[in-house]
């Protein structure tokens, strides 16, 4: 198949793009290398360097006969959309219109969206929580990935776009930008491995379920086949608190300092964690890497680029 994926060079899609790449796969990458890197780049994908609101998009689809567009391409900072909302609908929102309008023109075959799971359901009432749970966002970043969403649906009941949205718990692993991309994994093994202080925001009882990238790219795959349109979260349906990933990473890196606790940061979510009970009944789906395995992982890949 011929699969676009735009956000390729980033942590996630560029992942993805290797795992469609190893298959046989033809893989075109769209990014405007806002986030992502050169040297995530697979070597076999061809690369536009342009944003999802460009006009340049419509050229691209017209160049090219899409089988599957993955999109990844995003503005994924909670902080910087709650400081910009408008930008972050700008990318989010209008961004992704403009895809799906290249879409529908252009006869792509199926559309597999990255969503949120730690941000469109707000607070959670239960936990986990499952894909029917109530989805009260707290930060505009999550309000425009729920709208995705229910445009997808759009497109699909009025154009017949068939399409699948993962919600994503945390994600993390190699390739992880400490820096352009909201990851408390690789900004604590930046900062331990560096000697410089890593900030615990409050008490660091807050909870997150952190999967390993790896796990995502393989539900990826599988949504290649998948047929029924589906929104699906994708996680460990596990709950892990600050202070307990700090205390691997610390042991991890080596750099056994003492916990520094800071301010909590306000609107700050409590806790998260997905139910994984529909991926594993509809795409056959379960995370395979424990939480230790991949963050050891995770600092050896940190490590490597270090000494490089």
């Amino acid at each position: 198949m011929k699969i676009l994926v735009t956000g390729g060079a980033g942590f996630i899609g560029s992942h993805i793009v290797d795992a469609y790449i190893e298959q046989g796969h033809e893989v075109v990458i769209i990014d405007d290398f806002s986030s992502g890197s050169e040297s995530n780049l697979n070597p076999k994908a061809k690369v536009f360097r342009c944003g999802i609101q460009d006009d340049r998009v419509r050229d691209i689809f017209a160049g090219n006969q899409f089988d599957i567009m993955n999109h990844h391409a995003a503005q994924m900072d909670v902080r910087k959309s709650v400081a910009d909302p408008v930008f972050d609908a700008g990318t989010n929102v209008l961004g992704t219109l403009n895809l799906l309008q290249n879409c529908v023109e252009y006869k792509v075959k199926k559309v597999i969206f990255s969503s949120t799971g730690g941000a469109v359901y707000g607070e959670q009432e239960t936990f986990p929580a499952d894909e029917s749970h109530p989805t009260w966002p707290l930060s505009p970043y999550g309000i425009t990935k729920l709208t995705c969403e229910k445009y997808l649906f759009y497109y699909h009941q009025v154009f017949g776009l068939p399409y699948i949205a993962f919600r994503y718990a945390n994600v993390y692993g190699p390739r992880q930008n400490p820096h352009g991309e909201a990851g408390v994994v690789a900004i604590f093994i930046e900062k331990l491995m560096r000697g410089e202080k890593a900030i615990i925001n409050g008490d660091g009882l807050q909870t997150r379920d952190y999967v390993f990238v790896a796990d995502l790219v393989r539900a990826n795959l599988k949504a290649l086949e998948h047929e029924a349109c589906d929104v699906i979260n994708l996680g460990t349906g596990k709950e892990t608190d600050v202070n307990t990933i700090f205390r691997y990473l610390n042991e991890l890196t080596g750099a056994n300092v003492e916990e520094n606790h800071g301010e909590a940061k306000l609107g700050e979510q409590l806790r998260s964690c997905l139910s994984i009970k529909r991926a594993g009944a509809v795409l056959d789906w379960q995370p395979e890497i424990e939480l230790s395995a991949g963050l050891a992982r995770t600092v050896q890949y940190f490590k490597e680029e270090e000494s490089e």
